[in-house]
């Protein structure tokens, strides 16, 4: 589901604003136990670039992102750093990757669009390349402020990464309300 929101400066300046408070300092936490520094990670979605910021501490990071917008935006505020123009579903890359991230991204794609999306980064990460993606909790699909949300259950997350991954972390977490969201860490299978 491509949602226009992130397309038009207007709605990328009113995310920012909403999204201004907020990054994944404590989700890259847990997954740092999985990765070694200097670790290259594709981070899905990277936005603003808060945690894009964050990741570059400890590891080389491709920043991406499907909105021209975004991209435009976080190169003028990392011009030495590498961000491509994906969209999630098919990442069009031939770059390899130890580790793929996204913070609340994965959320905005139809049921099949993210099990195409899963197949995709098997191919694109490295033997025992780690996955870590956060989605928000709950039942079925919902526009919210002009974006498109996915919401999932822990058991269905599990079932659409089974075939190619080995969930490590799959656990409940708060975000705005107590068990609003789900972290799924896990590597994939050779």
């Amino acid at each position: 589901m491509k949602s226009k929101f992130y397309k038009e400066q207007e709605t990328v300046d009113q995310y920012i604003k909403m999204a201004q408070e907020h990054d994944g300092a404590n989700i890259i936490e847990k997954l740092k136990p999985y990765l070694n520094k200097e670790d290259q990670i594709l981070e899905l979605g990277s936005g603003p670039g808060s945690d894009f910021k964050i990741l570059s501490q400890d590891y080389s990071v491709i920043g991406s992102d499907y909105s021209d917008e975004f991209i435009k935006r976080l190169k003028a505020l990392y011009p030495n750093e590498k961000f491509l123009n994906l969209d999630a579903i098919t990442l069009s890359t031939d770059l390899n990757f130890n580790a793929i991230y996204s913070n609340k991204v994965l959320h905005h794609l139809e049921d099949e669009e993210l099990q195409a999306c899963i197949v995709r980064q098997a191919v694109v990460l490295r033997p025992n390349g780690i996955i870590c993606h956060t989605f928000w909790k709950g039942n079925g699909t919902e526009d919210f402020n002009g974006m498109f949300v996915n919401n999932h259950k822990e058991e269905e997350l599990k079932d659409l990464f089974y075939d190619l991954f080995e969930v490590l972390e799959l656990q409940s977490y708060k975000e705005f309300e107590e068990g609003d969201s789900i972290l799924v860490i896990a590597k994939k299978k050779n």
